[in-house]
């Protein structure tokens, strides 16, 4: 692949809350969102960033995607003020409570509505989730080759990309034919301040709405809750360990120090 090669690109995104503050349902172990604030994933703004310099060096579209309530939007317009050319909300109240399985194989009919990809571009995780496994899913439900850890990206001259990833402590340049997928390091790719030019253009752009109307597959039990393979068991609220005062010691009195919070507990033992 040589010359400007007008590459189509997907970026998948997702917004997440502001803070980590938040109740759970306890019937389904959802996140209660309402009253929230909602920003961007920051590791999902690592992806577009790394999208948009693909653009500028090999020229292309970038197609933004997120899955959310209406309010998700608010995505899309930043990713429009960043530079990408299109956005689509993926939206529905089929889609609701999804897992890794049911939110991978919604993005899957949701990228498939709207055509093929040379590239699709996800953030290593999300910061509500945290299980950096939707990525690999989806690649397995489109069948394309896929890679995480990625810290740069090339294209390749005989085709394809080749990208730079971590791997056990070391780096290792990999050759991905296309379409593939790639999770992107947040570290390597520090996303851009959106152009106030860009932004007021954004507040025009149309955004598409994919609704499982969209979908080729249009059977509501392969979404959202129903459509997930886990179910939450149990949840309860991390403890909270009280504020305690640092104690700086020698290292004798510190050895008696630690033994008289021991003392109680060694003698249970013995």
């Amino acid at each position: 692949m040589d010359g400007r090669c007008k590459m189509k690109i997907a970026v998948c995104m997702k917004q997440v809350p502001a803070a980590s503050e938040g109740n759970m349902d306890k019937e389904t172990g959802m996140l209660i969102r309402t009253g929230l604030e909602a920003i961007v994933n920051i590791y999902d703004l690592a992806a577009l960033e790394s999208a948009l310099r693909m653009k500028e060096q090999y020229g292309g579209e970038i197609h933004v995607f997120t899955m959310g309530p209406e309010k998700a939007e608010a995505v899309l317009r930043e990713a429009f003020g960043m530079g990408a050319d299109e956005g689509y909300l993926i939206c529905g109240k089929e889609f609701a409570g999804a897992d890794v399985l049911a939110t991978s194989y919604t993005l899957m009919q949701a990228l498939k509505s709207v055509g093929d990809f040379d590239l699709i571009l996800c953030g290593r995780q999300t910061t509500d989730g945290d299980t950096a496994q939707v990525g690999g899913a989806l690649a397995k439900w489109l069948e394309i080759p896929n890679m995480n850890w990625v810290k740069q990206i090339e294209l390749a001259e005989e085709g394809g990309i080749e990208v730079l990833y971590a791997m056990e402590g070391r780096e290792v340049k990999a050759h991905l034919t296309l379409p593939c997928l790639i999770s992107v390091e947040r570290e390597c790719f520090v996303p851009r301040l959106p152009s106030l030019k860009l932004k007021i253009r954004g507040k025009k752009k149309e955004i598409y709405r994919i609704t499982i109307q969209e979908m080729e597959d249009q059977e509501v039990e392969h979404y959202g809750l129903k459509g997930s393979a886990t179910r939450v068991k149990k949840i309860f609220p991390p403890v909270r360990t009280a504020r305690r005062e640092a104690v700086y010691l020698e290292k004798k009195e510190a050895a008696r120090y630690i033994y008289k919070i021991l003392e109680p507990y060694i003698q249970e033992e013995a």
